[in-house]
């Protein structure tokens, strides 16, 4: 039985002028929890615009939207100026929005979008919604995934090298002639990027002679309170590590607390390498150590491929790997 807009309406206990107005991206005379209500009656139904309603869409609204995962991580600042820079200059409008890792509000931007007509959309995936993502590459919907590798949708992917990148973190603590070397984590099971980063660990030391028995991993749920107690304790109760690789840079200011609450110093009681160059790594005493990652270069491939793939001219690779690269400062033990 073909489900109509009546049907929608119905379920979500509103009238079909409502439940157009929501489809239209009308917003602005329905409550949030009236919103919710049509879209989820719209999902459970499976409910799909008639042929005329999707001939609309043909008229293109050259506008973009991003759903990106934590707005407090800085890191994403560059990515979204690469996404920016590149809509300007090819003639596009950008619509933001964030997740806050939270896949229930991942879903409800990604659908909202598609009520506004958006052309595309860029997204940093919080993994946890991979029947969505399907749906929208079965509709040939342009989509391209940032950051995070979601198999096993086949779409197009930015990431970067996370695996490399770590390798190279933890090899450099090495040369330095430290030899407990520990890394920690924000651990979160549903991301590739952390498994890749506790991956490129592993095999630095791997190929520098070490077993499994020598790896030392703190693994911390992002939603913790007591972060830096959580290291203090870790760190006391294994005091012959002499180098810490932080996955996070968020992650890596609390570290920095946690060692100076000990009485200890960097580098000369425990090196320290981050994940992510920040505009005051190279400020803080010592400078730090950091893996640089091309944040706004991946924003604007991203844009690139994605406005290609709306006006019909596919990328070559779906997925493309980018570069990340070792910035040496003091706090790693280097003279």
């Amino acid at each position: 039985m073909k489900i109509t807009i009546a049907d929608v309406a119905i379920k979500a206990g509103v009238s079909k002028t409502t439940v157009s107005r929501i489809l239209n991206g009308n917003f602005d005379h329905t409550t949030e929890e009236t919103k919710q209500r049509i879209l989820k009656a719209i999902e459970e139904l499976d409910y799909r615009p008639n042929a005329l309603a999707k001939s609309l869409k043909s008229m293109k609204t050259n506008v973009l939207g991003i759903v990106l995962s934590n707005f407090k991580n800085p890191f994403w600042i560059n990515v979204l100026e690469g996404v920016e820079d590149t809509c300007r200059e090819m003639g596009y409008n950008l619509m933001i929005s964030n997740s806050n890792e939270e896949s229930s509000l991942e879903k409800q931007y990604i659908q909202e979008f598609q009520m506004r007509q958006v052309d595309g959309m860029i997204i940093n995936p919080t993994a946890q919604n991979h029947h969505v993502y399907q749906k929208l590459v079965d509709a040939k919907f342009p989509i391209v995934f940032i950051n995070r590798r979601v198999e096993p949708v086949v779409a197009q992917n930015v990431v970067v090298d996370n695996i490399k990148g770590s390798y190279a973190a933890v090899k450099q603590l090495l040369k330095n002639n430290r030899r407990k070397v520990s890394v920690i984590l924000f651990r979160n099971e549903h991301v590739s990027t952390w498994k890749e980063r506790v991956e490129g660990y592993k095999k630095a030391l791997l190929d520098h002679g070490y077993t499994e028995k020598d790896f030392l991993i703190l693994a911390l749920e992002p939603a913790e309170k007591n972060k830096k107690e959580r290291i203090i304790e870790y760190l006391q109760q294994n005091p012959e590590i002499d180098s810490i690789f932080s996955t996070n840079n968020m992650l890596t200011l609390e570290i920095m607390e946690a060692i100076r609450k000990l009485d200890k110093s960097i580098p000369e009681d425990i090196s320290l390498v981050g994940y992510d160059e920040t505009v005051w790594a190279k400020h803080i005493n010592p400078p730090l150590t950091t893996i640089w990652q091309p944040g706004y270069e991946m924003g604007r491939v991203a844009a690139v491929n994605l406005i290609n793939s709306i006006e019909g001219k596919p990328p070559t690779f779906n997925t493309v790997v980018l570069e990340p690269k070792l910035i040496v400062r003091e706090s790693c033990g280097e003279k």
